[in-house]
C-alpha cells in the first residue's frame, strides 16, 4: 500500500537497519508536582474521606470560534475571558465556606505581589466579611516551602504596596505572619489541618 504525506509526497521507509537511534533525553522538569496538582490531589483525598468538599473553579471563558475537523471533534480556535476570575478554589469544611487562591514563585527570598490582582483581594475580603474563611497558599518552589496566609494579612501587604511601599512579601514576613503547610503523602498538602487550628474550627 502506498502512503503519502499530507503534502502529497510519497513516504519511503528507511532501509538502513543499522541506523543509530538518538539517545532518549530524560527531562526532570516535571519531577516536582506543581502546587495546583498537589492541591487537586489533596482535595480528592478530602472528598474521598468525607473531610471537606473543595473544588477548583473553572476559568470563565466565552467561545468565539469553533472548528469541526470531524463530527466527533471540535477545536476551539478563538476564545476570551468573559469576566475576571476570582479565586482558584472554594468549598465547605466543617460548615464553613472556604475561598482561596494558590500561587507559586521560583524566588528564594520573597513573593511578588504582582502575582495577585486587586479584584481577587477584594473578593476574598468580601468572603471574610460574610463569615467565610479566605486565604492564600504560597509555594516557594525552589525551597519546597508552602505557606498559608490569611486574607487580612495579605490585605495589609497589598495596601502597603498601594502606598508605594514594598511590592513583595519577604520570606521572613511569611515566616512570622503565615503558617507553614508541610508536604506529605496522603494528603499531599494538608492545608485543612492548618485551617482548623488557625480559625479555631
Amino acid at each position: 500500500m502506498k502512503i503519502n504525506y499530507p503534502n502529497g509526497k510519497s513516504y519511503t521507509p528507511s532501509t538502513n537497519k543499522g541506523a543509530s537511534i538518538a539517545p532518549k533525553i530524560v527531562s526532570h522538569s516535571k519531577r516536582g508536582m506543581r502546587l495546583e496538582d498537589d492541591l487537586n490531589d489533596t482535595n480528592r483525598y478530602y472528598l474521598t474521606h468525607n473531610i471537606a468538599v473543595v473544588h477548583k473553579k473553572p476559568t470563565p471563558i466565552r467561545i468565539v470560534n469553533v472548528r469541526y475537523p470531524s463530527r466527533a471533534q471540535a477545536v476551539i480556535t478563538e476564545a476570551y475571558f468573559s469576566q475576571a476570575s476570582t479565586t482558584d478554589y472554594n468549598g465547605v469544611y466543617l460548615g464553613k465556606h472556604l475561598d482561596f487562591e494558590a500561587k507559586e514563585t521560583t524566588s528564594t527570598s520573597s513573593f511578588p505581589l504582582k502575582n495577585f490582582h486587586e479584584h481577587q483581594v477584594k473578593h476574598m475580603l468580601q468572603v471574610q466579611k460574610q463569615g467565610g474563611i479566605a486565604f492564600v497558599i504560597i509555594r516557594f518552589t525552589s525551597l519546597n516551602a508552602n505557606y498559608l496566609l490569611d486574607i487580612s494579612q495579605l490585605a495589609f501587604y497589598w495596601q502597603r504596596k498601594l502606598n508605594n511601599g514594598r511590592k513583595s512579601i519577604s520570606l521572613s514576613e511569611l515566616d512570622s505572619t503565615g503558617h507553614v503547610v508541610n508536604s506529605g503523602y496522603h494528603p499531599r498538602l494538608d492545608y485543612l489541618a492548618i485551617v482548623k487550628t488557625v480559625y479555631n474550627l
